[in-house]
């Protein structure tokens, strides 16, 4: 069974001596996919303004909005035009405004993309920079000189395929771009570079954002003697150029630190705010930890860690352990724009459904984990949580025709891989209406039929549903500040059992979980505090006795 807590409504704020970041629950939305309200199959800002009910609704403490600048939307947004505007497809400035005085009506934190490591080829800047080897914004870029034999400067390879590197003939020479070839990287060896994006974050502070996720943090600065990167050992390579070398030479630099410090002293100086990167690479943790050590640098880091294959207990384990006496903070995720979603890569497979109702799975569906198992296990967690658009719905992948991919990496790579696409299809709202209420008009993205049963109309009116499961763990979280600010300990990490002790200031709370599909017998730290301990939530699981089913969850509060 599935026992609820109140609803967040009712949910004890977070402890004000706490910065509001710290443990809180953020909703990212991508705004081209949540709601469109002028009919012309886009999302926009007035959609998001329209549905932030829903979003308050969920408990959380605010959203992430996905870029809407204007942009050539080769990547949708991640190419930026202009850094201070907003693309006429998803509004306008005043909608901007209007969206931010709303959220903060209704007790919302808002914080939005800044994709400061590169630009679009179209912005200003680029285009001047470009135009010769000697104007004002000549070194705003990083360009290099040709090889003796014409081939790029170095061996650095971009995300998105080929070489990092574009041959500009108006300067001949090759500039830097770690993605497409139109998205150019900024030069972050260049103070005035520095100070132009720092501009930028001042005028989205100036109009009341709490704060900024930063694409690709880790990226901003190059080795400035473009050394080539060494090449992986073999049994380390991916099966593409960009995942067979080391990225030590363009990544990770000590200069992007240095230029977090100067952010994050902007960031002091309006109080409150939040900044937050997100870093790739082959060792997240290290980059994490040293992108969050101190009181100069992020407040927290975006976390790739639980963005693969479903982990076991270990490998949950393993990526929380070396944050239990790290002076840092960790910010996780199951899903976003760029990952498969979570309901599929970790339950049922790609198109897969679930049942939302209370009762325990059925024997048949005993290999698929319900989404609501790792919804109270993402909670259960210590660190800033992100909850991606549908991700509250149990939203399984969606699968897409060749010809209906929108996404560059994904055309490119088709058939090996299907993209990003699949994870970005319009948001269900309402089961029986056109293109499932996302829109009156054909969507960007087809509405995914699979998606409209789970629509949000249907499972607010169904108290067992994902939707009212997601609501009831997060205003858990918000309740018991020893699952918001406490600290984590494994008292149990052996195959799919895992147990964790959340303790804060007289209160602690067992967290227990069976990530596998199989019926297991309670594990004995959970066994022998059952029987004095306030049951709070729990899923699969009725007493010490019965044992946790496959998927089963339980959080059990107790004195410290």
């Amino acid at each position: 069974m599935t026992l609820p807590v109140p609803s967040a409504a009712n949910a004890a704020p977070a402890p004000s001596a706490h910065p509001w970041w710290r443990g809180a629950v953020l909703y990212q939305v991508y705004p081209r996919s949540y709601a469109d309200t002028n009919g012309d199959g886009v999302g926009d800002l007035p959609g998001i303004t329209a549905r932030l009910d829903h979003i308050a609704a969920l408990g959380v403490d605010g959203l992430w909005i996905s870029p809407f600048f204007p942009s050539p939307m080769r990547d949708f947004g991640y190419d930026v035009s202009d850094y201070c505007g907003v693309d006429p497809r998803f509004g306008t400035l005043a909608d901007f405004d209007a969206l931010v005085a709303r959220a903060h009506a209704l007790g919302l934190k808002v914080v939005i993309d800044q994709v400061w490591s590169h630009t679009a080829a179209e912005h200003p800047w680029f285009v001047e920079s470009r135009s010769s080897r000697d104007n004002p914004k000549a070194d705003w870029y990083v360009w290099a000189d040709a090889r003796e034999d014409g081939s790029p400067p170095n061996n650095w390879q971009s995300w998105m395929g080929g070489p990092a590197w574009r041959w500009e003939p108006r300067r001949k020479q090759y500039h830097l771009h770690n993605f497409l070839p139109q998205m150019p990287d900024l030069n972050f060896h260049c103070p005035a570079v520095q100070d132009a994006v720092l501009d930028v974050g001042r005028f989205w502070l100036d109009r009341g954002v709490d704060g900024f996720r930063l694409d690709t943090a880790n990226l901003y600065a190059h080795d400035p003697l473009l050394r080539d990167n060494p090449p992986l050992p073999p049994g380390e390579r991916g099966d593409s150029p960009v995942l067979m070398q080391r990225h030590q030479f363009n990544a990770d630099q000590p200069e992007s630190l240095a230029f977090m410090q100067r952010l994050r002293a902007l960031l002091d100086a309006y109080l409150d705010r939040l900044s937050v990167g997100e870093l790739g690479g082959p060792e997240p943790v290290r980059a994490m930890q040293a992108y969050t050590e101190g009181t100069q640098r992020l407040h927290t880091a975006y976390s790739f860690a639980f963005l693969g294959p479903r982990p076991d207990a270990a490998a949950v384990m393993e990526r929380l352990a070396p944050w239990a006496d790290h002076s840092g903070w960790p910010a996780w995720a199951f899903s976003n724009h760029d990952a498969v979603r979570v309901a599929s890569r970790w339950g049922a497979g790609a198109g897969g459904s679930f049942a939302l109702s209370a009762g325990a799975p059925s024997e048949a569906a005993q290999a698929a984990l319900p989404p609501s198992t790792w919804m109270a296990l993402l909670m259960a967690l210590r660190g800033t949580l992100f909850v991606y658009q549908g991700e509250e719905l149990g939203l399984p992948q969606s699968r897409l025709a060749f010809e209906q991919l929108q996404d560059p990496y994904g055309i490119a790579n088709w058939p090996l891989s299907e993209g990003r696409d699949g994870c970005r299809t319009p948001m269900p709202w309402v089961a029986e209406a056109l293109h499932a209420g996302f829109s009156s008009a054909p969507p960007w993205l087809p509405a995914d039929p699979a998606h409209a049963p789970l629509a949000v109309d249907r499972q607010a009116a169904d108290p067992g549903s994902m939707l009212n499961t997601t609501r009831a763990l997060i205003a858990l979280r918000r309740r018991h500040p020893a699952l918001r600010l406490g600290t984590l300990t494994a008292l149990v990490a052996d195959g799919p059992l895992l147990v964790l002790r959340r303790e804060w200031q007289g209160e602690a709370v067992l967290c227990a979980f069976n990530l596998g599909a199989q019926a297991l017998p309670t594990p004995a730290p959970l066994a022998a505090a059952w029987a004095g301990a306030r049951l709070l939530w729990a899923q699969f699981a009725t007493s010490a006795d019965a044992g946790l089913a496959g998927g089963a969850a339980v959080f059990l509060g107790l004195d410290a």
